[in-house]
């Protein structure tokens, strides 16, 4: 018996051995939260799949659960990386709106506001500031649509995804761990990454908010565990250890990379097991807001991955055949159903404001095409009466596609606006605005604006009613005032002499009947009463008791008018596009009043009609490089501003001069008063061009060209009188280089300027904030 004992007490020990050995099957990864330093999973799953390490259950916190549902929708760490590496991205991440999609003219146009509250006024009038956290609704709309087949191909159960799947969020309020393991896969991401003072919370279908599931277990090798019982554990920690004792000598250091984990439960680094894997990537430097260092933490997970390789084919004897998982991968998409919807369902409002809604949402046949619904949406969630919309996409087998619910479950019926722009001139100014809106069958919105400076002060009030459906139409009653008054706006190395003596002010009433066919274009017909009045000196020196010349222009006017623009910012844009083509038609009536410059001018009055017709296109050609710094902005664009009019000659040369079109190449051209830049008839390309050279900071440059065809000029006999020039000018050069860097209240820039004009040829203008004024009645 001692001998048999002896012969098989090694075959009984290796028997024993045989679990964590041959028997080793079962393989579960386990991904942490860390905010961007969760994209070195990447880099891990690449290095798993190189290797052919099999992955047999995922489960993610935060950064971790996005990146698993991502590989258990079928995407493989290639197409991963892809995603996470183009220039898209960073928007997702950062709430920077998608190109294109900059501009909603249906909702309101363009302003140089750089602070934009939302507010909700009840009936007791009480207030509600909305907070304004990282806007999330690219981030939404991209993981509803990207893991829409999966969840429709799974049936909605965790289990059936390509590997069966869980991703922990928490209930913040009672510390409570919550495992999703069925429903929405991307409401189960975005409830997994719900940040505080980051990303807003989601409200669920049972009315609680879920938060991310690193408050209470960052590193979810339990959930792993209790849920799949592998036999082998790969768990990838980007976020916190906890330390054995203080570490005194680095605490200082520490400190201020660590506050955004204060809440969050720390890595428990034998949690894996004994047999378990422990990955570690070296990212010290990176915070979980380096969303800008992509490529660098890819490979910072392929580095870590690869260090621990060894160790993982020694425990993990078992081999993932790569072209079984590539087809298993494929089988899988492919069973996704067809991305046709058949219905747009709305929540959280009442009946009539979901009537609204859905009138977003236009239809061609009986279903909607992913780009009408993607219209609609971006439509929608930019239309400031409504917040926290979120999108829930789900196919329904009984009708054969997939339906699109709509929750929106706060408005905002009060809006404020401010923006301030401080310069190097005498053309400071202050902006402030406010809105309020009103939502029953159709949207009413009464809103106000005003600017406040010593060069520029103007006002607008309008009431507009918003009609969406197939044909979006608004129609808005508007009152504005301008007044421009050219006081000491030249400005370091610039000459001021002509421009102390001018002022220009306009006042116009009109209704604007406006169509907008799709998100970043209009069409609009307008129509009103107008008085331009511009003061002025037609000499350069005058007395301090001289009496001005008074030049009135009151009449009616019209105008048709085309506007595209998928310009990526308001000012110094770097991507995109823009169109405004315009045609207006003038009935008026000029009436002069000599000053003590107009020498023997009689006061006189005379009909002025005319029509003008201008086009403007700018376009940007960007090549952006994303590096282990970040994205690099790389563009070259151009400009084409043309316009000709019948307008006639005015009352003297300088009233001519003061009603006529402008070509206003640079942000500080509309401050100066030149001669050379302005007529009934010009014609004027530019090129631009930007490149990255410190950080953020952009180097800019900008060169342009213009002729004016039979330009004003004065007559021979009489020069306080207009006549036209007989040819096409000579061309007029106009150029700008200097420095520009976008700040939260806007863009900060210095420039050199070189106009074609002997009082300003050279020029220094420095800024910040922006530099954007009201066009004037007859614009």
């Amino acid at each position: 018996m001692q001998k048999i004992y002896r012969w098989l007490a090694p075959l009984l020990a290796a028997l024993l051995l045989l679990p964590s050995s041959l028997h080793a099957q079962k393989v579960g990864l386990v991904l942490s939260g860390g905010g961007a330093k969760g994209l070195a999973h990447v880099g891990v799953l690449k290095q798993l799949e190189k290797n052919r390490v099999p992955i047999d259950y995922i489960v993610g916190t935060s950064m971790g659960a996005i990146v698993g549902a991502l590989y258990v929708a079928g995407y493989s760490p290639h197409e991963i990386e892809e995603i996470v590496l183009k220039p898209e991205f960073q928007n997702w991440v950062s709430g920077a709106p998608l190109e294109g999609k900059v501009y909603n003219y249906y909702d309101v146009d363009p302003s140089p506001a750089a602070l934009h509250l939302r507010l909700a006024v009840d009936s007791t009038l009480k207030t509600r500031v909305t907070p304004k956290l990282v806007d999330d609704v690219t981030l939404n709309y991209v993981l509803a649509t990207m893991l829409a087949p999966a969840g429709a191909i799974s049936g909605y159960d965790f289990n059936k995804l390509l590997v069966p799947y869980r991703a922990v969020a928490s209930e913040v309020f009672t510390r409570e761990k919550v495992v999703q393991r069925a429903g929405s896969l991307s409401d189960a991401v975005r409830n997994s990454m719900a940040f505080p003072l980051a990303f807003r919370p989601i409200r669920q279908a049972d009315g609680r908010y879920l938060f991310d599931g690193a408050v209470v277990d960052n590193f979810p090798t339990g959930v792993m565990r209790d849920e799949f019982k592998p036999d082998v554990i790969i768990g990838v920690n980007v976020g916190d250890v906890a330390f054995n004792k203080y570490p005194k000598e680095k605490d200082d250091q520490l400190l201020t990379s660590t506050l955004i984990f204060l809440g969050s439960n720390v890595a428990d680094t034998l949690s894996v097991g004994r047999n378990g894997i422990f990955i570690q990537p070296d990212l010290e430097g990176i915070t979980a807001a380096d969303f800008n260092k992509v490529r660098q933490l890819v490979q910072l997970g392929e580095q870590a991955a690869d260090k621990k390789m060894a160790l993982m084919l020694q425990r993990i004897p078992r081999r993932e055949d790569t072209l079984a998982l590539q087809q298993r991968r494929r089988q899988f998409q492919n069973q996704a159903p067809r991305p046709d919807f058949k219905e747009i369902q709305v929540q959280g409002l009442p009946r009539q404001q979901q009537d609204f809604v859905r009138r977003f949402f236009v239809r061609n046949g009986s279903s909607y095409s992913p780009g009408d619904v993607e219209e609609g949406y971006y439509r929608l969630v930019n239309n400031d009466f409504f917040n926290n919309v979120y999108p829930r996409i789900r196919y329904d087998r009984q009708k054969e596609g997939y339906i699109l619910n709509v929750d929106a479950r706060q408005n905002s019926n009060l809006t404020a606006d401010l923006g301030v722009m401080l310069s190097t001139r005498s053309m400071n100014n202050f902006y402030i605005g406010g809105a309020y809106r009103y939502l029953n069958r159709y949207l009413y919105t009464v809103r106000a604006d005003a600017t406040i400076g010593r060069f520029y002060n103007g006002a607008r009030g309008s009431f507009r009613i918003s009609i969406p459906g197939r044909v979006p139409l608004y129609f808005e009653p508007t009152v504005t005032f301008n007044n421009f008054n050219y006081q000491d706006t030249g400005g370091l190395l610039g000459s001021t002499a002509q421009n102390t003596q001018l002022g220009q002010r306009d006042f116009k009433t009109e209704l604007m009947i406006g169509f907008s066919p799709n998100y970043r274009s209009r069409y609009t017909l307008s129509g009103g009463l107008f008085t331009n009045r511009d003061q002025y000196a037609n000499t350069d020196e005058i007395s301090s008791n001289a009496v001005l010349d008074q030049d009135r222009l009151q009449g009616l006017t019209a105008a048709g008018r085309f506007e595209r623009n998928s310009l990526n910012r308001k000012q110094y844009a770097v991507s995109g596009r823009r169109v405004d083509f315009s045609v207006r038609g003038v009935l008026a009536q000029e009436k002069y009043t000599p000053g003590t410059t107009a020498g023997e001018l009689p006061e006189r009055t005379r009909t002025q009609n005319f029509v003008k017709a201008s086009i403007f296109t700018e376009q940007y050609f960007t090549f952006n490089k994303v590096d282990s710094v970040g994205r690099k902005v790389h563009a070259w664009g151009y400009i084409v501003d043309a316009v000709a009019t019948t307008q006639g000659p005015f009352a003297t040369y300088r009233a001519s001069l003061t009603s006529a079109p402008a070509f206003l190449p640079l942000p500080d051209s509309r401050t100066l008063f030149l001669d050379r830049y302005r007529g009934t008839a010009y014609a004027a390309v530019g090129l631009r061009y930007t490149r990255a050279v410190l950080g953020p900071v952009e180097w800019r440059t900008e060169v342009y060209g213009h002729v004016l065809v039979r330009q004003w000029e004065r007559q021979a006999g009489n020069t306080l009188l207009a006549e036209r020039g007989t040819t096409v000018s000579r061309p007029y050069l106009t150029a700008m280089t200097g420095f520009v860097y976008q700040t939260p209240v806007g863009p900060a820039s210095l420039q050199f300027i070189h106009y074609d004009d002997s009082e300003h040829a050279f020029g220094v203008f420095a800024h910040i904030g922006y530099v954007l004024f009201r066009d004037r009645a007859l614009d």
